[in-house]
């Protein structure tokens, strides 16, 4: 299938006890074309989310981005952040701006809660380019295999990437505790 380049498609903002089973299995087909993880043919790769955006052009969904809310520890401080993942869209529809514009979309809802940042695991310059910053923190996290759940480990090298949503300071050399799986 060949999209053309058009004007930015409308953006759909979709709870996750909203999503119909014609959403599930649309973006489980995106989301396995666009990774090379095995996503089990879910819409989601270990855990739900709570929010999902979404852009479709004649019934297709075109591309993906996932947001969770939830409190971390950022070293002995409590922390709210949103959790940014599973941005995709279709190969054939990429280059029409279409993951800036829903990476942005999700920005704007976590600027609307009381998350204090966004949170992401990546290394695309996309993210770079929308002001996130990599982090050399070390993350500690539930490892999930399968959507299983495996060991609790700590590592360096899981891609973090963090934009502030006002004017706060990320703190870098502290060990972020995720309180449960990586997003």
């Amino acid at each position: 299938m060949q999209f053309s380049p058009r004007p930015a498609l409308p953006i759909e903002r979709i709870a996750e006890t909203d999503l119909t089973p014609n959403d599930e299995t649309a973006i489980a087909a995106l989301l396995a074309r666009a990774f090379s993880a095995d996503f089990g043919g879910r819409s989601f790769f270990q855990q739900r989310h709570h929010l999902r955006f979404v852009v479709r052009e004649a019934g297709t969904v075109l591309g993906h981005a996932a947001l969770t809310l939830r409190a971390v520890r950022l070293g002995d401080t409590l922390v709210d952040i949103a959790g940014l993942a599973e941005v995709a869209t279709l190969p054939e529809a990429r280059g029409r701006g279409i993951a800036t514009a829903l990476v942005g979309a999700a920005i704007a809802a976590a600027r609307g809660g009381p998350a204090r940042f966004v949170l992401l695991f990546g290394d695309r310059p996309l993210y770079a380019g929308l002001g996130f910053v990599a982090q050399p923190n070390p993350v500690r996290f539930v490892e999930m295999t399968g959507a299983r759940t495996d060991s609790v480990v700590t590592s360096r090298d899981k891609g973090l990437m963090v934009l502030p949503l006002a004017d706060e300071t990320w703190n870098g050399a502290t060990e972020l505790d995720l309180m449960g799986q990586a997003f």
